[in-house]
């Protein structure tokens, strides 16, 4: 007898695909995989090896959360080209999948950052830092934007790139380098949003990469124009030109509950010319 015909018991043959006999005889009462024999004196279920690989098919569907009535349709009708097409499925379910937990691990990084910027930083300082490139969605307001009128901007732009929650993301909002120079620094023009692996594609804002003047602001709205004022006293100390614009959002609004406590983190681009490589 070939080897893979010798039977084996119920116990065994659960044993070799990690699996509990309990589970194979449900299979064999809903019809989905039965035993390759019935032992005659005792009612015993018997497997043989060669059945091994429906058996891993049927577990590998099962661990890809294909349900139990699409996987009996695909036994009754077994073939290469149906095995193709639900597994083509479930592998574009799986990189989503896949995709919304690393947008998950890239906000855990960077609520981490944020925290240990909270605990290790003098947020009284201004420096300079390097960042790279990223792309942001991004929404036009004016000083005549209604916050009702912002978050139905955002909620809509979040939908639009098929964000599941609002924390996958980190948003905040934008004021022109060339309006601090005039000394305007309540008008903002636009809000963004940064999401996690964004690819770089046309109508998206480049943030670019370069050094960056960066300063941080604790307490309300109200005193951002004072520390605006440090900011760019700052960069005429160091001879530092201001460009494009300046991003705001706030790093500690999961633990803090007043405004005078909320902490607002402002980048600054440095034009090429006057860029630094450390910070100062």
């Amino acid at each position: 007898m070939n080897e893979k015909d010798k039977l084996l018991t119920i116990g065994q043959f659960a044993a070799l695909h990690g699996i509990n006999k309990k589970t194979l005889m449900w299979y064999d009462e809903i019809g989905l995989f039965k035993p390759a024999a019935i032992h005659p004196s005792n009612g015993y279920r018997c497997y043989n090896y060669r059945q091994s690989p429906i058996l891993e098919t049927i577990l590998l569907l099962r661990e890809l959360d294909v349900s139990i009535p699409e996987i009996q349709a695909f036994m009754q009708n077994r073939s290469a080209e149906n095995l193709r097409c639900l597994l083509d499925d479930k592998i574009k379910d799986l990189d989503l999948q896949i995709n919304h937990l690393k947008a998950v691990r890239n906000t855990l990084q960077s609520h981490r950052q944020n925290m240990n910027t909270l605990l290790t930083m003098d947020l009284s300082e201004i420096s300079i830092v390097e960042k790279e490139e990223r792309c942001l969605v991004t929404v036009d307001i004016d000083e005549h934007t209604s916050f009702e009128k912002e978050v139905e901007l955002i909620t809509a732009e979040t939908a639009r790139f098929g964000l599941g929650r609002l924390h996958d993301a980190s948003y905040g909002s934008m004021l022109p380098a060339e309006s601090l120079l005039k000394g305007d620094f309540e008008h903002y023009t636009k809000l963004f949003i940064e999401i996690p692996f964004l690819p770089r594609k046309k109508g998206l804002h480049v943030q670019p990469k370069g050094n960056y003047l960066r300063a941080f602001h604790k307490g309300s709205w109200d005193g951002l124009a004072l520390r605006y004022e440090e900011i760019l006293a700052y960069a005429g100390k160091h001879k530092l030109e201001l460009s494009g614009f300046s991003y705001e959002k706030g790093i500690n609004e999961t633990v803090v509950d007043r405004i005078e406590d909320y902490i607002v983190e402002i980048e600054i681009p440095i034009t090429p010319q006057s860029s630094f490589t450390a910070t100062l």
